[in-house]
């Protein structure tokens, strides 16, 4: 079994490089409002055909709208009394159907009661409210632990819905589920959502917690960030060309580090094209490559941050070395962009939405 050599930068000396740059380009950028007062938000998107809202995300189990700057009355979407909530439980993730201007539909992941199960419901909308009863559970996943419940959903340039599944918990994976091809814990799903109830197809293997992943809206190429162990973070990266099933080598590595005995699985091993260790965070947030106009500094760059330091990196979407930005979010759950590309956000579970600007 071969790897695939995708190896573009390693943190070890990237940093330092990341510091300097940083340092002399400080006042180029910075982070300003966009809207406050959530519950542990952990996600903010837009909607096809909607350019001036922004859909925010909250773990507790509500998805607010925020027009114009102010957070809307009530809630879009209200699941609290469908979900267990706490520690990585919750409402985790959602996307609008590319078609949404049409159809009025989306969906959302969460971990639902009474086991915390891993639910992807399909939604149908209203004059800006989902339509409780028109409720559908796409998928079901048993969780056999709390935590590494995955959770992001994202449209691909195949028009399929894409599903991210964390190892199903614990430590370590101890039941072997990231590189079982017989378990859907630990991989990436794709869902052809066309279907009534579609069946899920194992894409890539190896995942411990995939909280994170997006598309390059230019290339297609696929950017995940998989939450590490104990030791180290990192950021894969999948160019749109490759194709079969790949396999990203948890809880065999951890990162590009031996982590345990255990066998492979099958699929091509992919290594990370960046990885980081604990001395500088404890759990990375994948994000997006900025491909827009208003943020020179980011243009075709990957951005992405960690959730424990609230430190923010980026990096050429062509390969190049890592580079730490000069600004910090405490408790990054996530990043957003608008439709078009051109505004980049980022999300803080102390309960605000940023956005990315050039002074």
């Amino acid at each position: 079994m071969t790897r695939v050599a995708f190896l573009l930068a390693v943190m070890a000396g990237a940093i330092a490089v990341g510091c300097s740059s940083a340092a002399t380009s400080a006042a180029r950028l910075r982070l300003v409002p966009v809207a406050r007062g959530f519950e542990s938000p952990v996600l903010a998107t837009q909607a096809p055909g909607e350019p001036n809202r922004i859909y925010v995300v909250e773990q507790s189990g509500r998805i607010r709208i925020v027009e114009r700057g102010k957070v809307r009355p009530g809630a879009f979407l209200d699941v609290r009394s469908s979900i267990v909530y706490g520690g990585e439980q919750g409402l985790l993730g959602l996307a609008f159907s590319p078609a949404y201007r049409r159809d009025h539909t989306f969906y959302v992941n969460y971990t639902a009661k009474p086991d915390g199960a891993t639910w992807v419901v399909r939604y149908r909308s209203r004059n800006g409210r989902a339509l409780p009863g028109s409720a559908q559970r796409i998928l079901r996943v048993e969780q056999p632990y709390a935590n590494h419940n995955g959770g992001n959903l994202v449209f691909g340039p195949d028009g399929r819905l894409w599903v991210g599944m964390g190892d199903g918990g614990s430590g370590g994976d101890p039941e072997h589920h990231a590189q079982d091809p017989n378990s859907l814990l630990g991989k990436l799903l794709r869902l052809d959502v066309r279907q009534a109830s579609p069946t899920p197809e194992i894409l890539a293997l190896g995942l411990r917690n995939p909280w994170r992943f997006s598309f390059d809206r230019k290339t297609k190429d696929l950017w995940i960030g998989d939450v590490g162990q104990s030791a180290i973070e990192e950021i894969d990266h999948v160019p749109s060309r490759a194709t079969g099933l790949l396999n990203f080598g948890w809880n065999v590595y951890e990162g590009k580090s031996r982590y345990s005995d255990n066998a492979l699985g099958p699929g091509q091993l992919v290594e990370p094209v960046a990885q980081y260790t604990h001395d500088h965070g404890c759990s990375v947030t994948g994000g997006y490559v900025y491909r827009g106009n208003a943020v020179p500094r980011l243009r075709g760059r990957y951005v992405f941050g960690d959730y424990c330091s609230g430190t923010i990196w980026s990096m050429p979407a062509g390969g190049g070395a890592l580079r730490v930005e000069p600004v910090k979010v405490p408790e990054l759950t996530s990043f957003g962009q608008t439709l078009n590309g051109n505004q980049l956000y980022v999300v803080s579970q102390r309960g605000a939405v940023y956005r990315f600007v050039s002074s």
